[in-house]
């Protein structure tokens, strides 16, 4: 695409029995339909009042089912979402023609089923078709009634209603709207229950022409992302499809609209008109300026009229004669909308973490390349990758010995280890700061020079300096350093007994000192001719004095929910922190017990593989020497009948067998061989019996390690539903405490349910909808929508 492209108009016609044949009829190309109205004879014979027009259109939809309007008017736009292009598809008509029953259809029937439910399903049907591609889809709904916006989707329980209003903001990416939710939907289900509620939410009033009109504008879009699985591209597409339901244009005099809902249709009809001249604007090409910050309306929908979009206009008309005027001036808007022209582009995004991967790719071949070119020109190799442990500790070893004294250079030949090299300097550095801090904190108390509230705090305590001014006063610029005396001087009488934690404790809570001390631009207090005893007493109320100051800056109100609830990876790590850190020391302390038995087993391996490789060297050895004494023709001795065996010859089960009867002369060489030969294998029995014990212990180990992880998890998931899905008004049911415990019921059934509702929900399970698989997701939305307003119901009953 990437060209200007003219909006696409088809005209939807309101079936009717009382169709007016003589006054509208439609083309053989069914693409054009013509009005003829009768002259009126009031005017005298002579008069030049128009009788007949003529409108071109894409598509004139009469006695058209949901399907054929869908497959026309919608299918190609939604099609190219995945390929990155937006589109827009907007309902526009006389109150009563159609628009909603075009854009939403019946709830209550699958098959009659409007634009905006198979949109949804043609968007996951997609999904499921490229398997190559990871697809993410969001949702937002918003609604302009009375020139104001509201979110539909604010009911839903891990939202919550929106304390600041609703605002439509323009950065360079376009128009977005600030504080509106947006609802991440993994399934089709998931979505047609967003779809539902939004619907559930919007304001519809009755009037002579319509028992079920819509009260405002609506706005649901649909957010596509598509990364691809199998390119390592970094450049990924988004888009976005708005669906929008216009509020129905109305005559008063035929409506009939009195008090609220004659405001309602003011608000409406104003609002339409201002979209029309935006309209008008957009189609006159030599037009600078286009109104479309008139209204909210023209405002929120200004990328969707005029920007990088496919656009589609569906006027609804009635084809009855009574309603010939109202039918003519929705031609005319359809006529308007046609001369308006877009430029649809794909929207092309890089993803940053792949180009770091590709980054990374790009500068290993580089480095590749430049050792090649160095190792032809006969240059030393310069090592560029990341420095491992032990090239670290060599560069903090010449680190320190330069900084001693002791080495005179320090070696570098990497622009790597330059950088490893100042940031030793910096940690040895550090280290002499807190040295210092550490040292400072024994002795005196540190206050921050800004800190005026802790400052006054002390100074109501009465603490002097050596001068007998007070702590704190001003010192020509700054504040400068305080002194206070431990022991009282002669003479003057002893201090009273409330310790400066008591004294200071009182008066921050006065003053509401909330900043906690730090190392930086800090007022010192120091002792002057203090024994020992009022040394350790003061150290011991500095810490409480720290410790208060702490503590009061950590008291801060409990967080509000969340908009949209966070990933499941950083709520992990939180849960982690809070309610689960006892199950996870439990898990780290098993952890370690683990590693600490892995490695012991690791040792013992290679202890009795070390002692095997010495029992076959020593077994060699013995067998070598054997051979030479065979060579040399030492004889074998007959041992006497009746004789004791010697302890030589004890030995010789350690190392073979011999004859019955015959034994043999030893050296001492030999017998140090084999000395060493039993030695060894008792070693190696030793061992290899830990080793059956460690391996033991491990797999103890391992399966505490696995118990403790899936009880983590399973506490996560707990917490998980019951923090952002269970609405806050019932969370006082799982709270510490109450009847009902926590992972006690599920979180689909923690909201009370009516029976009827439970089999139908459950029917629905057991039996296939005649309609097919498909449609298996809207009837589940369907009755969880039911659900909710059953116990909505129940709970409004319940105030009362």
């Amino acid at each position: 695409m990437g060209t200007r492209r003219k909006a696409r108009v088809f005209v939807r016609v309101r079936p009717t029995s009382d169709f007016a044949h003589e006054m509208i009829r439609y083309g053989d190309d069914n693409k054009t339909i013509n009005i003829h109205l009768k002259k009126d004879t009031r005017r005298g014979i002579v008069n030049n009042q128009q009788t007949h027009w003529s409108f071109k259109l894409d598509g004139v939809l009469h006695n058209a089912s949901q399907d054929v309007v869908y497959e026309t008017v919608a299918k190609d736009v939604v099609s190219q979402a995945l390929s990155g292009y937006n589109g827009t598809i907007m309902c526009y008509g006389q109150t009563g023609a159609g628009k909603t029953y075009t854009m939403t259809g019946a709830m209550e029937n699958y098959k009659c089923r409007g634009i905006l439910p198979r949109t949804l399903q043609q968007v996951f049907r997609m999904i499921r078709e490229h398997p190559t591609q990871a697809i993410t889809v969001h949702v937002s709904y918003l609604e302009i009634y009375n020139e104001s916006l509201f979110d539909l989707l604010s009911t839903v329980p891990y939202v919550g209603p929106s304390v600041t209003p609703l605002t439509v903001v323009e950065n360079p990416q376009g128009v977005f709207i600030k504080g509106l939710s947006v609802h991440l939907t993994s399934q089709e289900e998931d979505a047609f229950s967003l779809l539902f509620e939004g619907e559930t939410n919007r304001i519809t009033a009755s009037h002579t022409m319509n028992k079920n009109s819509s009260r405002s504008h609506s706005i649901f879009t649909i957010y596509v992302e598509a990364h691809s699985q199998t390119l390592s591209d970094e450049k990924y597409v988004t888009s976005k499809i708005n669906l929008v339901d216009l509020a129905g244009s109305e005559r008063l005099g035929k409506s009939g609209s009195e008090g609220r809902v004659l405001k309602e249709a003011t608000y409406i009809n104003k609002s339409l008109s201002f979209l029309e001249q935006a309209i008008i604007a957009l189609g006159d090409q030599k037009r600078d300026h286009i109104p479309f910050r008139q209204c909210k309306l023209t405002h929120a929908l200004k990328d969707s009229l005029g920007g990088n979009c496919t656009m589609v206009l569906v006027t609804n008309i009635f084809g009855e004669a009574a309603h010939l005027e109202e039918t003519l001036s929705s031609l005319r808007f359809a006529s308007r909308m046609k001369l308006v022209t877009t430029e649809p582009a794909i929207n092309e995004k890089y993803d940053a973490e792949q180009m770091v991967k590709n980054l990374e790719k790009e500068l290993a071949l580089l480095n590749q390349e430049l050792a090649i070119h160095d190792r032809l020109a006969n240059r030393p190799l310069v090592n560029c990758d990341t420095l491992d442990e032990i090239q670290i500790d060599e560069i903090n070893s010449q680190v320190q010995r330069y900084l001693k004294g002791t080495l005179d250079e320090i070696d570098i030949l990497s622009f790597g280890q330059m950088q490893e090299v100042f940031n030793q300097f910096r940690v040895v550095l550090s280290q002499q700061e807190k040295e210092v801090e550490s040292t400072l904190r024994r002795k005196y108390i540190l206050i921050d020079k800004n800190d005026f509230a802790a400052i006054s705090a002390v100074q109501k305590t009465g603490l002097k300096d050596a001068e007998d001014h007070l702590v704190g006063e001003a010192d020509g610029q700054s504040f400068g350093l305080a002194v206070t005396s431990f022991s009282t001087k002669p003479g003057e009488k002893p201090t009273s007994k409330k310790t400066l934690k008591e004294q200071f404790s009182s008066s921050a809570r006065k003053e509401g000192i909330s900043s906690s001390v730090t190392g930086k631009d800090l007022d010192i207090f120091t002792s002057k001719d203090g024994d020992v005893k009022d040394m350790l007493l003061w150290d011991r109320e500095i810490s409480s004095l720290e410790n208060l100051l702490s503590d009061s800056s950590k008291e801060e109100l409990h967080p509000p929910r969340p908009s949209t609830p966070p990933s499941k990876h950083e709520a992990f790590e939180d849960f982690k922190k809070e309610r689960g850190s006892e199950i996870n020391r439990i898990l780290k302390e098993n952890k370690s017990i683990f590693n600490e038995r892995s490695r012991m087993a690791s040792e013992t391996t290679q202890c009795i593989n070390a002692i095997k490789r010495e029992i076959d060297l020593t077994k060699e050895a013995l067998n070598v020497h054997r051979s030479l004494q065979e060579k040399q023709g030492l004889p074998l001795q007959e041992a006497p009948v009746g004789s004791h065996m010697t302890p030589l010859m004890s030995l010789q089960g350690a190392v073979g067998s011999r004859q019955p009867g015959e034994c043999e002369i030893i050296d001492d060489e030999e017998f140090q061989l084999i000395l060493k030969l039993k030695d060894l294998k008792k070693q190696y029995r030793t061992e290899y019996q830990d080793l059956c014990n460690l391996k033991a212990e491990i797999r103890y180990c391992q399966h505490m390690v696995d118990q403790c992880r899936c009880r983590l998890l399973k506490e996560f998931d707990i917490w998980y539903n019951e923090s952002f899905f269970i609405p806050e008004d019932m969370q006082v049911a799982v709270k510490p405490g109450s009847s009902i415990q926590p992972g006690m019921v599920s979180v689909s059934r923690i909201m009370p349910l009516g029976e009827d509702d439970q089999e139908k929900s459950s029917q629905l399970q057991q039996t296939m909808p005649p309609e097919g698989p498909d449609s298996i997701p809207f009837y589940n939305a369907k009755v969880k929508t039911e659900q909710k307003k059953t116990t909505m119901g129940l709970q409004q009953a319940h105030r009362k």
